[in-house]
C-alpha cells in the first residue's frame, strides 16, 4: 500500500519562458495591471479567437461579475443556467439580485439540455448562461436561435473551453459575452486569473470603465480626456502585469500545450476503452460538430458505489482522482432559490457517477501508464 500520493490530479503547466517574462515585467518597473504583458495577452487572445475585445481579469469569477454588470442585471431578473457547474457561474448574478433558473444537462455531453430551454424562458429572463463542460461545445445553433428570437443575451462560461470549437467556430465567440479561467487547474494558467471576451463592440467602453473601478482611466491614457474621474459603478478587476507575463508565455505556446494534452487525452480513451466496456463505464463523448479543448478526462461509473471504489483504489496506489460538481439546485443556497430533489434528475445522476483522472501538461508517459494499468487491474463491484 502506498502511503503518499505520488501522481497528483493536477500540476500547473510550465512551458519554459514564464520566469524570463516575469523578470522582464519586474525590469519594466510596471507590476500593476494593464502593462505591456497584459496588453500582449489581450491582443493575442483577440487575434487567435477573432473577436473585438479581450480584457484580462483577476479571475473567471470577476469576469462573470463584469458580465452581470454590463447586462445591467437587477433584483428579480431571471438567469437560466445548468445546475451542473461551478458556483461562480451563478454567484456573479445572484450578487446583482438575480433569480437562478436551473436547467438539467444532456446525458451525452453533460452540457445544458437545449431541449429544456424555451420552456424556461419568461418575461423576466435577462440572460442565458451556457457552460461548455470539459471544453466540449454546447448546441450553440439551437441556443443562439432561441436566444435571438426572444431577445435574450447569451453568456458563455468558457472556463474549460479555450481553443475548442463548435462547427468550426471558436468557443467564446458565440455569446454577447464570454469568460475564461486561467486558474492553475486550467490548460493555460497564471495561478489565478481570467478574461472577459466581448463580442459586442457596444459594450467595450463600459467594460473598460467597470474594470477600472468605475473610472474613465483608459480614455485618459489614450489621450481622449485630459483627466479621469468616477463615471460609473465598478471594481478593481485588473490582474498584475506579473501574472500576465506568466500567462503570455503559456498563450504563446498554446499549440504545444494543446498537442500534449490531446496526446494524453487520446491515450486514455484508447487504452481504457476495453476496460470501460467490460465494466459498464462510459468514456467522454465528443460530437462530430465539436473540436474539444482537451481540458479533462472523465469517466462515468455505473453508480456512486463504483465511483467511490475506483477513487479509493487509485488513492491506495498513490494516484489522486476526483469527482466534480455537486448539483447547485440541491446546495443550501440552491434550495433557498427553489431547488429540490428531482428537479434536474440527469444532473443528480451524473454527479454521483463522474470521476476525473490525472490530466496535466507535465504528466509523464510512465505516470500515465501507471494510472491506466492501475485502473485496468480493478474489477468493479457491479
Amino acid at each position: 500500500m502506498t502511503t503518499s500520493l505520488t501522481i497528483p490530479f493536477n500540476a500547473p503547466c510550465l512551458i519554459g519562458k514564464e520566469t524570463a517574462y516575469m523578470q522582464a515585467a519586474m525590469a519594466n518597473r510596471h507590476l500593476s495591471g494593464d502593462g505591456r504583458f497584459t496588453q500582449s495577452c489581450q491582443t493575442l487572445l483577440q487575434e487567435l479567437l477573432d473577436l473585438p475585445k479581450a480584457l484580462l481579469t483577476t479571475s473567471c469569477t470577476h469576469a462573470l461579475e463584469m458580465a452581470a454588470l454590463l447586462l445591467d442585471i437587477r433584483p428579480g431578473d431571471e438567469v437560466i443556467l445548468p445546475s451542473f457547474t461551478f458556483v461562480s457561474t451563478i454567484n456573479a448574478f445572484v450578487l446583482r439580485g438575480a433569480q437562478p433558473v436551473f436547467l438539467d444537462i444532456r446525458p451525452d455531453t453533460l452540457n445544458l439540455n437545449e431541449a429544456l430551454l424555451e420552456a424556461a424562458i419568461t418575461p423576466r429572463t435577462k440572460a442565458i448562461i451556457v457552460v461548455h463542460y470539459a471544453g466540449v461545445g454546447c448546441e450553440m445553433d439551437v441556443i443562439g436561435n432561441l436566444a435571438s428570437r426572444h431577445g435574450i443575451p447569451v453568456i458563455e462560461d468558457n472556463a474549460h473551453g479555450l481553443f475548442g470549437s463548435y462547427r468550426g467556430k471558436r468557443l467564446g465567440t458565440f455569446g454577447r459575452l464570454a469568460t475564461l479561467s486561467f486558474h492553475e487547474t486550467k490548460n493555460f494558467t497564471c495561478g489565478e486569473g481570467g478574461a472577459l471576451l466581448i463580442n459586442d463592440p457596444a459594450l467595450i467602453e463600459r467594460a473598460e470603465i467597470l474594470r477600472e473601478k468605475g473610472t474613465n482611466r483608459n480614455r485618459f491614457f489614450r489621450g481622449q480626456v485630459d483627466k479621469y474621474t468616477w463615471v460609473d459603478v465598478g471594481s478593481s478587476y485588473l490582474p498584475s502585469d506579473l501574472l500576465a507575463a506568466f500567462l503570455l508565455a503559456q498563450l504563446e505556446s498554446y499549440e504545444a500545450i494543446q498537442a500534449r494534452r490531446r496526446f494524453i487525452w487520446e491515450r486514455y480513451e484508447r487504452e481504457l476503452a476495453d476496460w470501460a466496456a467490460a465494466q459498464q463505464v462510459r468514456l467522454p463523448l465528443v460530437p462530430a460538430s465539436c473540436d474539444q479543448a482537451y481540458h479533462m478526462f472523465y469517466m462515468l461509473l455505473p453508480g456512486l458505489r463504483q465511483r467511490q471504489q475506483l477513487i479509493a483504489h487509485l488513492k491506495n496506489e498513490g494516484i489522486l482522482s476526483v469527482f466534480h460538481y455537486l448539483p447547485l439546485h440541491l446546495s443550501e443556497m440552491g434550495q433557498r432559490f427553489g431547488g429540490y430533489e428531482g428537479m434536474c434528475p440527469e444532473t443528480e445522476r451524473i454527479s454521483d457517477m463522474l470521476v476525473r483522472l490525472p490530466f496535466f501538461y507535465n504528466l509523464r508517459d510512465e505516470e500515465q501508464t501507471r494510472v491506466i494499468e492501475t485502473i485496468r487491474n480493478l474489477r468493479l463491484e457491479l
